[in-house]
């Protein structure tokens, strides 16, 4: 078996509340706890992808932590020494869906991870979300990607911008620029660009990002709309596929995993850093990333497809 995908950053469980008319996954229209956490999302998606998957995390051995723990060794995924803590109290986010299913989160949460390390042969390492803006965890981040310059691995950032926890844009997107500057894919929501960025196009985002050595590729998320991702040697627009919407919990998080597991099943992670991704490739593995957070959102809650389901509704 390959080393597997190395993803950092926070595990915590949602509370997911409705709004007038709609319910939640236990179909009575009260609050249901379910594991998440932007990173952990991602960490499942990819487990359920194929893809062999470690989280470094943190969370406690409370109730909450023993049912994140049992979800993502349930989907085979790995946890890095240190991420399950006696002594940790695990981190809960409070999601309310509007009327059309669209979730907005207001946090609980501790971010402190354990020691940062890469294994051998990790082919990438992917972070983002609070983890990488919520200190002390986000110096650590930061002082971990730095240490990787050099290493023959890819990196994968979605900051996944969460304006209650950094409400200041200005500062937000300095951050945001510091880490991109690290990786070479970046990821981001149209929601992520209006609250970063506001005004600006999508294409003028992504040139400011891949204005720097080492990022190579921009893709930028639109909702019902699709995406766009943006390279070096071109750019591509792919449309979703219409469906119906139960909410939109955790397909981002779902789009990111598959993003991931398409640039692998390519052979363009590790020390290749996306050299060789060309625009029929980069189309490729943004409409699979696109047709994966469909199926999420078909779906209740951060529930991403595995990759039978992926084929079985889309075709390989």
């Amino acid at each position: 078996m390959s080393a597997p995908v190395l993803v950092v950053g926070e595990a915590l469980v949602d509370i997911v509340g409705t709004a007038a008319g709609r319910t939640t996954r236990n179909g009575n229209g009260k609050p249901k706890a379910t594991p998440g956490g932007s990173p952990a999302n991602v960490a499942v998606g990819l487990a359920r992808l194929g893809v062999p998957t470690e989280l470094v995390t943190r969370f406690g051995t409370d109730p909450y932590g023993d049912q994140l723990g049992a979800h993502l060794f349930g989907n085979g995924v790995q946890l890095a020494p240190g991420s399950v803590d006696p002594g940790f109290r695990t981190s809960t986010a409070t999601a309310s869906l509007d009327a059309a299913g669209v979730a907005s989160y207001q946090f609980d949460i501790t971010w402190e991870p354990p020691a940062l390390s890469l294994t051998r042969g990790c082919p990438a390492i992917h972070t983002g979300s609070i983890a990488t803006v919520l200190e002390p965890g986000a110096k650590a981040i930061l002082a971990f990607l730095k240490s990787m310059t050099d290493q023959p691995v890819t990196v994968t950032l979605d900051p996944n911008a969460r304006p209650t926890i950094t409400p200041d844009p200005v500062s937000t997107w300095a951050a945001v620029r510091e880490l991109a500057a690290l990786a070479d894919l970046v990821k981001l929501s149209d929601e992520d660009c209006e609250f970063l960025r506001p005004g600006l196009p999508a294409d003028e985002i992504a040139a400011e990002l891949l204005g720097v050595d080492r990022t190579r590729c921009v893709v930028i998320t639109r909702g019902g709309d699709g995406a766009i991702g943006i390279s070096r040697d071109g750019r591509v627009e792919v449309t979703a596929p219409a469906i119906e919407v139960i909410d939109t919990v955790g397909a981002g998080d779902s789009f990111m995993a598959a993003l991931i597991a398409g640039l692998h099943a390519r052979g363009l992670l590790g020390a290749t850093r996306l050299d060789g991704l060309t625009s029929a490739s980069l189309r490729d593995v943004v409409d699979y990333a696109v047709k994966a957070a469909a199926i999420t959102c078909t779906r209740h809650g951060a529930d991403p497809p595995t990759a039978d389901e992926h084929g079985a509704r889309w075709g390989a």
